[in-house]
């Protein structure tokens, strides 16, 4: 018998299904450099709709749309304030340096992925010849390296009121903002509302196959349109993508709340077994988990082995994320093939 493989790795493996393949191969095409594809433009007023600015871009990735918001956002020479386990820092090749000559000043992230009002605060230049301007400030929204954890209203206000009294632009990386709506219960331009230009992703728990959209005022936009045209962000007819968006904005942001409770069933079992401990105890769709005895990177080849996929992640821990197509027997069978592994010991 074949062993069934639970592919945990990332919510970036989820597959589109039927009805948005069927979505995508009849989409209405144009050419969306010239403005031209229907379901592009469908895709990024509906996106600005529920966000509630007033414009929004189409982009393949949430790195590019990250970046792109910081181009537009701090000219060559100035700085961004940044948490330091933020995924802008970590993971997106440091293109804020290489590309736009932007420097990353960082402020600590506390365990849930929090910046502190007064660290920022203490962060941001001078008016002074002898220093870089700070020129955004950038928050993550559900937060990655911190377990997934969810920023609402009253850890993003006092950042707004910080931006506000300095005069600077603050940017929302949502990849996961509609993981942190559901998990709160409130729309996602609540929390968007917070940030100047903010990004969601369609490719890791809307289960589409590719793309990001940036969201902003019409002048930001405008200006990110030239970026991205810069940065080879130019994708024709594009509405093959963004029909998955659309099916995906339409019917796949309530089934998030599955994911959430697949992971916290996840984190329960993993719990259940001596040695683990979970660091942090899930909040969406994420499991973070560290076992005694195990040293993450052999864990992780280990679970692999067994037909658990997943990754090691700093700090000595082993990640496991639910997302689109990944049932809840999926679960209870990760964890039963988990368990005679960790018992085993290293």
């Amino acid at each position: 018998m074949i062993m069934k493989v639970i592919d945990l790795r990332s919510d970036t493996v989820t597959l589109p299904s039927a009805d948005m393949r069927e979505a995508m191969a009849s989409a209405e095409l144009g050419d969306d450099v010239f403005g031209e594809d229907p379901s592009v433009n469908q895709l990024q007023e509906m996106a600005a709709k529920m966000l509630g600015k007033e414009a929004a871009l189409l982009t393949p990735s949430g790195t590019q749309s990250n970046l792109i918001a910081t181009l537009v956002h701090c000219p060559r020479g100035t700085e961004a304030i940044v948490g330091d386990k933020a995924h802008m820092l970590y993971y997106e090749v440091g293109g804020a340096w290489g590309v736009g000559g932007v420097g990353l000043r960082t402020v600590p992230n506390d365990a849930r992925g929090r910046l502190g009002p007064a660290d920022v605060e203490g962060r941001i230049r001078p008016d002074n010849e002898h220093f870089p301007r700070t020129a955004m400030i950038a928050v993550e929204n559900t937060h990655n390296l911190c377990g997934g954890s969810v920023l609402g209203e009253e850890e993003l206000a006092p950042l707004r009121a910080v931006a506000d009294e300095h005069g600077v632009p603050l940017h929302m990386d949502g990849a996961r903002l509609f993981n942190a709506a559901v998990k709160l219960g409130v729309p996602v331009s609540r929390l968007a509302g917070y940030a100047d230009s903010v990004c969601f992703s369609l490719s890791k728990g809307l289960g589409c196959p590719v793309g990001s959209v940036l969201c902003g005022s019409r002048e930001f936009i405008h200006a990110a349109h030239r970026y991205r045209k810069m940065l080879g962000g130019g994708m024709r007819q594009a509405g093959v993508l963004a029909a998955a968006g659309v099916y995906a904005l339409q019917n796949m942001v309530h089934r998030l709340a599955e994911d959430h409770d697949n992971a916290r069933i996840a984190g329960e079992g993993l719990a259940g077994i001596p040695g683990v401990s979970l660091d942090p105890a899930p909040e969406t769709n994420m499991v973070y988990f560290q076992v005694e005895g195990w040293q993450a990177t052999a864990l992780a080849r280990r679970l692999t082995e067994e037909g658990a996929l997943c990754f090691d992640e700093p700090g000595g821990r082993v990640r496991w994320v639910t997302h689109y197509g990944i049932e809840r027997e999926d679960i209870y069978m990760a964890v039963e093939r988990a368990r005679p592994v960790i018992q085993a010991g290293a």
